[in-house]
C-alpha cells in the first residue's frame, strides 16, 4: 500500500510517498481502508521533531514513521474479540492519541476499535476525517473530559464548566479546527458566542452561530469586551494573558495551545485557568456523531489534497489563517 513516511525531522519536504506493507491487526483492532485523513498541528510538530515541546517532554522518535491520527474510512477486517463493528462499516476516529502511532496518512490503518465510531450518515469521509481531534478537543474542554488523567501541562484534572443558556463564551482563533467546533458547541448549549478571527472569516463564523464577531486585525478584543464567563483561546502563546481582562470574576480561561499565566494575577482576578491534553475516545465520537446527523455540527473544510501531495498540504498549513480543517484524500 501507499503511505506517507517521515525518514528524518524537517520541513514539509521530508514527507515521502512510500510503498509500505499493509498493517496486520491485533486483538481489539479493525483494519480500515482509509478514504480521508485529517491534518492536525501534532502532525507537523511530529514532522519537525517535536521542537514545540519542552525538551524534557519530547518523545523519542524512531524513523521512518507514518504521521497522522485522524481518519475516516471503511472497515476491511475485524479482530475476533471486537464487538460493534463489521466489514463494510463506515467509521471515523482519532487513533492512539496522545501518542504518535496513529499512522493514518496511509491507504490502510490498523485501528483500535475503542478509538472508533460509526461515521455519521449525513457527512462524507472528508468532513468526517476533519473532525476527530478538533471536535474531541472542544468537547473535552467544554462538555465532558471523559477521564481522570491530570493534564501534563498543569498537573490538574480539568473539570468542564457547565455552559448554561445566556452565558457568554469568547473563542479566540474561532475559524480554526478547534475554534470552529468550540463556537458550535457553545451555541448548542445556548451560550452567547463572541468569535475572534480575521475579517475574512466573519460570514463563515456567523453561519456557525457566532452572535458577535471581532476582527482582531482591526480591533483588540480586550478593548471592547468585558464580563465574559468563559474564554477558549486556541492560539495561546505569550499574548494569551491579554484575555484575562475580558473575563468576569469567577470566569474561566481555557488555553488550547501552550500558554503561561501568572498564578498571582489569576488569583487576584478570581479566574481559573485549565488545560487538557485531548485523548482518543470512540464513545464520545459516537455521541458527537449524533450532533452531526442532527445538523447541529458541521466540519469546515479549508482545502483537500491527495495523499501523495501531503507536502503541499503541510505547506498550506504553515501559511496559517486556515478556515476549518485541511484534509488528505486517499484513492480507493
Amino acid at each position: 500500500m501507499k503511505a506517507i513516511q517521515i525518514h528524518e525531522a524537517g520541513g514539509p519536504e521530508v514527507l515521502r510517498y512510500d510503498e509500505v506493507p499493509v498493517p496486520e491487526i491485533g486483538l481489539g483492532e479493525v483494519l480500515v481502508r482509509v478514504h480521508a485523513a485529517g491534518i492536525n498541528p501534532p502532525d507537523w510538530y511530529l514532522r519537525e521533531g517535536m521542537k514545540v515541546m519542552p525538551a524534557e517532554m519530547r518523545p523519542a522518535l524512531q524513523f521512518p514513521l507514518v504521521p497522522g491520527s485522524d481518519m475516516s474510512g471503511v472497515v476491511e477486517a475485524v479482530a475476533p474479540d471486537v464487538p460493534g463493528f463489521a466489514v463494510g462499516d463506515e467509521v471515523f476516529g482519532m487513533l492512539r492519541f496522545p501518542g504518535f502511532d496513529g499512522r493514518t496518512y496511509a491507504q490502510y490503518v490498523a485501528a483500535p476499535a475503542s478509538d472508533l465510531a460509526h461515521k455519521p450518515a449525513g457527512i462524507d469521509h472528508v468532513q468526517a476525517a476533519g473532525a476527530p481531534m478538533a471536535v474531541l478537543t472542544a468537547w473535552q474542554y467544554l462538555i465532558d473530559l471523559g477521564h481522570d488523567v491530570p493534564s501534563p501541562f498543569t498537573g490538574r484534572v480539568h473539570r468542564p464548566v457547565p455552559i448554561k443558556p445566556g452565558m457568554t463564551v469568547l473563542v479566540n482563533g474561532a475559524a480554526g479546527g478547534v475554534g470552529h467546533f468550540a463556537v458550535q458547541l457553545a451555541k448548542w448549549k445556548e451560550a452567547h458566542v463572541i468569535a475572534v478571527a480575521s475579517g475574512r472569516h466573519e460570514q463563515f463564523l456567523r453561519k456557525l452561530g457566532a452572535d458577535e464577531f471581532i476582527d482582531y486585525t482591526t480591533t483588540r478584543a480586550e478593548d471592547v469586551v468585558s464580563g465574559v464567563d468563559l474564554v477558549v483561546d486556541t492560539v495561546g502563546g505569550p499574548a494569551s494573558s491579554r484575555f484575562l481582562t475580558v473575563l468576569k470574576r469567577g470566569g474561566t480561561m481555557l488555553p488550547v495551545f501552550f500558554a503561561q499565566f501568572d498564578p498571582e494575577e489569576t488569583a487576584r482576578l478570581g479566574i481559573d485557568v485549565s488545560n487538557i491534553q485531548v485523548r482518543s475516545n470512540g464513545p464520545q465520537l459516537a455521541e458527537i456523531g449524533r450532533l452531526f446527523d442532527e445538523g447541529r455540527l458541521r466540519t469546515g473544510v479549508d482545502s483537500t489534497y491527495p495523499l501523495s501531495e501531503a507536502e503541499r498540504a503541510h505547506t498550506r498549513a504553515a501559511q496559517g489563517h486556515i478556515q476549518g480543517k485541511i484534509v488528505l484524500t486517499v484513492a480507493s
